[in-house]
This record gives C-alpha cells, sequence and structure tokens, in this order.
C-alpha cells in the first residue's frame, strides 16, 4: 500500500518537502492555512501593485531547479530567474554609499577609496568564509544532525574555522574600517540573528553570495511559489487551501494523522511540518508525550527579533533606488541591543528597501513604483502594543527615507499597508511573532536546532526556518534535501 505523508504549510520548505516525498512515492496531501501558498512567501496585490510578501533575495537558484528536475522538467518553462548586477547598495549615516556586487574591480575601488589596507582583508576574509562554505554548506547543509556523536565529530573542524566567535568579530578581524565591518557582517540580519551574537559559521552566505550570486525572479519570488504550485498539480500532490491542521492525533510516539479545522480527519502514516517547531509542539498535540531533556532544550530557546513591513506604491518612479538598498542608522550595536536583548523601539532605525521594479515594470502601473521597506524589530516577547506603534512605525519610516533617499516621498504613495510582528504570531503562527524562528547562534545550530526528525514522535518531520540547517531560501529548500535522506 502507498504510505501517505501530510504536510503542514507551504512556505518554500514545505513545498519542497512535499515534492521530495511525492518523487519517492509517496501520496502527499499539503494543507496550507491561508487561501494561497508560500507562507512567508505569500504575495500581496493592490491596485495593481504586485508585493512580495517575504523573501526577495534569491541565492543558490539550483535549488529551485532541483525541483523540477527532479521530475524531468526544464524549470526555464516555469520561471525566469535573472542575476542582479548590484546585489546591495548600502547607504551610511553620512549618506555615503557602498555597491556591493561581483565586479571585483569595482569592490576594490570602493573599499580602497573607504580604507586602503582593507582590501587586503578583505580578499583574506573571502578565502576563510570560502573554508566555512566549504564545510557548512557543501559538507554540512543536507545532512541530518540527528545524533549527538555526529555533531561532536563535527566539533574539531568548526573549532578551526572560529565558529565560536562571532560573525562580527570575525569580519573585524580582517576588516578595520566600521562602514566595511557593517557591510561584510549583516548577512545573519537576513536569517533573524544579531551579527554580535549569530555564529561565524553564517559567513558561508558571504562566500555563497560570491558563488552564485543575488537573483531576483521575474514576476517576484512569487512567480516561484505559483510555478511550484503548478509542478505539484501536474505530479499528483493533492492541496488543500484555507484549511488548517488543529490538532495531530497520535498514539504515543506514533502519528495517526491529522484533524483539521473542518472537523475532516486525515489518516496518514507521516507527517511533516513546515510550521514553526515550537507552536507545534506546544498546541497541536492531542495527546502530548512529554520529554525532561527535550522541554529543557525548549524552553532555554531565543527567538529571532519580529519585523515591521511596509508595503508602498507610488506615482513617481525613483529611478535613483537599487533594487536592493540597507540603510544604517547612526548607531548599529546599541540599536541591535535594543532589538535582541532589551525588546523596545529605537528611533535611530536600519532598514532594508526593495524596489521589484527597479527590474521588473510588470510589479506595478506604468510610471509608478513599487516598495517594501523592512525594518528589524523586538519580537512579541516585548509586550509591544502594535495596534498602537504600527502607525507610528510607519510614519517614523515613512519620514526617515524621505529625508534619506527619497524626496517627496509622502506626497507621492499612492498604496500602502503594513504588517507587524502581530501578523507573523497570528497568520503565520510563529512564536513571538518572530521573523525567523530560533535564532542562529552557535547554541543553536546544526544538531542545537530543532530536529529535521523529531526527538519524540517517531514519524513527525520539520522542515523550514526552525530547523537545521536554519533560515533563509537556501537554508529551508536544502531541510527539505536534509528530510530526503532521512524517509
Amino acid at each position: 500500500m502507498t504510505k501517505k505523508i501530510v504536510v503542514i504549510g507551504s512556505g518554500f520548505g514545505g513545498i519542497a518537502a512535499a515534492l521530495r516525498a511525492r518523487k519517492k512515492g509517496y501520496d502527499v496531501t499539503l494543507i496550507e492555512k491561508q487561501g494561497d501558498l508560500g507562507g512567508r512567501a505569500r504575495v500581496f496585490k493592490k491596485n495593481n501593485f504586485i508585493y512580495d510578501g517575504g523573501p526577495t533575495v534569491i541565492t543558490a537558484p539550483y535549488l529551485i531547479y532541483e525541483l523540477f528536475e527532479l521530475f524531468g522538467k526544464d524549470h526555464r518553462d516555469y520561471i525566469n530567474i535573472k542575476p542582479l548586477k548590484i546585489w546591495y547598495r548600502f547607504v551610511f549615516e553620512d549618506n555615503s554609499y557602498f555597491d556591493y556586487s561581483n565586479n571585483e574591480t569595482e569592490m576594490q575601488k570602493q573599499i580602497k577609496k573607504i580604507n586602503e589596507i582593507d582590501y587586503i582583508g578583505y580578499k583574506k576574509l573571502l578565502c576563510f568564509t570560502k573554508k566555512i562554505f566549504e564545510k557548512g554548506f557543501t559538507e554540512l547543509s543536507d545532512v541530518p544532525f540527528d545524533r549527538p556523536i555526529f555533531m561532536l565529530q563535527q566539533l574539531p573542524a568548526l573549532l578551526k574555522l572560529k565558529s565560536y566567535k562571532s560573525l562580527f568579530s570575525l569580519v573585524s578581524s580582517f576588516i578595520k574600517n566600521e562602514k566595511l565591518r557593517r557591510v561584510f557582517s549583516m548577512h545573519p540580519l537576513l536569517v533573524g540573528g544579531n551579527p554580535f551574537t549569530t555564529t561565524s559559521i553564517y559567513g558561508l552566505i558571504l562566500y555563497l553570495e560570491k558563488k552564485w550570486g543575488i537573483h531576483y525572479s521575474m514576476g517576484g519570488t512569487g512567480k516561484i511559489i505559483e510555478s511550484l504550485e503548478k509542478l505539484m498539480n501536474e505530479v499528483g500532490i493533492k492541496i488543500i487551501k484555507k484549511n488548517e491542521v488543529v490538532k495531530i492525533l497520535n498514539k504515543g510516539v506514533n502519528i495517526t494523522g491529522v484533524k483539521l479545522k473542518n472537523n475532516q480527519v486525515i489518516e496518514t502514516q507521516h507527517v511533516i511540518c513546515n510550521a514553526d517547531p515550537p507552536l507545534v509542539y506546544e498546541k497541536l498535540f492531542e495527546k502530548k508525550v512529554s520529554n525532561l531533556f527535550f522541554n529543557l532544550k525548549k524552553s532555554r530557546m531565543d527567538y529571532s527579533m519580529g519585523l515591521f513591513v511596509l508595503y508602498f506604491g507610488t506615482k513617481k518612479k525613483y529611478n535613483d533606488i537599487q533594487h536592493h538598498t540597507i540603510k544604517f542608522g547612526k548607531k548599529y550595536k546599541e540599536h541591535l541591543e535594543d532589538i535582541f536583548e532589551n525588546k523596545k523601539l529605537n528611533q535611530d532605525i536600519s532598514y532594508y528597501l526593495h524596489r521589484p521594479s527597479a527590474t521588473d515594470t510588470s510589479m506595478c502601473p506604468d510610471n509608478h513604483d513599487c516598495f517594501y521597506v523592512l525594518v528589524p524589530v523586538p519580537n512579541n516577547s516585548s509586550s509591544i502594543k502594535w495596534e498602537i506603534e504600527g502607525e507610528k512605525m510607519k510614519n517614523l519610516v515613512v519620514d526617515k527615507m524621505e529625508k534619506d533617499l527619497m524626496p517627496g516621498l509622502k506626497e507621492n504613495i499612492v498604496e500602502d499597508f503594513f504588517l507587524t510582528p502581530d501578523y507573523f504570531e497570528k497568520e503565520l503562527n510563529t512564536k513571538y511573532g518572530s521573523g525567523f524562528s530560533i535564532q542562529p547562534k552557535f547554541s543553536q545550530s546544526a544538531y542545537f536546532r530543532y530536529h529535521n526528525q523529531s526527538e519524540i514522535y517517531k514519524n513527525l518531520y520539520f522542515v523550514g526556518a526552525g530547523t537545521h540547517p536554519g533560515a533563509g531560501v537556501p537554508g529551508v529548500l536544502s531541510s527539505a534535501k536534509v528530510l530526503d535522506k532521512i524517509l
């Protein structure tokens, strides 16, 4: 008899896991709470403006192409992913900027302009992050970390690669200028971590970008989700939308099925959760099985920051704004401490501005521009009342952008709405409304994350940001490859 698998959640990790399980011959049912697929990568459409809900930076696109190739399909028949020339424009507090790209001649010129000696340090940093990449990504990103002995076997190599250091500390050992230190240590923020506490293992992102570049999917990241949904339909995966798993049914440590919000029960031999692991363990089990060691592990977890995201369209084209812009505030470390440690809002914000219409005019009406601006904020363990603070934050962000980058912005906005950590907690079911599940600290990496195969239940599995190898599109797609090996 064909074995059944139920996949809860349709983010990149859930979709990839569903496709890989289907390739193995399983009868796969994917269940999504929302009316559309994508999870954090959902799409919002308003008045002919198209806004990607979440991930906008595509790296290692081969991980996406693999999903089509599993079934003998050519990804070019489904999606068009293009490399960007300028990856990020970093704008500093004095309004000077640095264009980060794969053009090494330009990189050399810009680094030397800021600090002549740091170009040597930059080259050494690249060489070191290549070693981290070869160990952390090439060798370990798609293998299960489910046994303590396997983790112990990796420790000598990880210590040699200085994984006990924070990424900011590692970068600072090669780079002396404060502006350049920010540029080359900001990557943990893309996966929910503080550069001052995130393990330097995540320096592999720096080399990963160098190896494969940064890309954009024409039609937006949502176009990838749409194409993967088409593929799932073609290969016989059953998709249930607008319904939610409210209970996972079990007899002791064995999963027997799931119960949906409409009271439908689906019997299954396996459940794959693309949902946030703490939510699953705390709220979804009909009959919980207790495990003292696991409860201690779960109780010590630190969660990523929250996100305030403002989506807006303008009747003016801002041609000077790059596809990706990161604007630093005056304070960096202090601001991050307020977000991660002090759990309070700060007026001196840094933000990430995404302008897809710089590359793809189909994302908005003619002679208009569309944007989203993302501001790291404390997660909901802070008890911030976003029904009060949301509008204040929106006004602060618009004021900053108008002053820093986009003259006349207020009078040119024709469409806007925003999301706060409340959306992540209530709609995406993440603990504390965190944007990226648990933080990517060393004590929460690899074996120390939530395992891809449950530590408690025999036939329960996890993919996505909260499990190994971690958040970000390459991370969650790799988590499905880990699960492929476990199955």
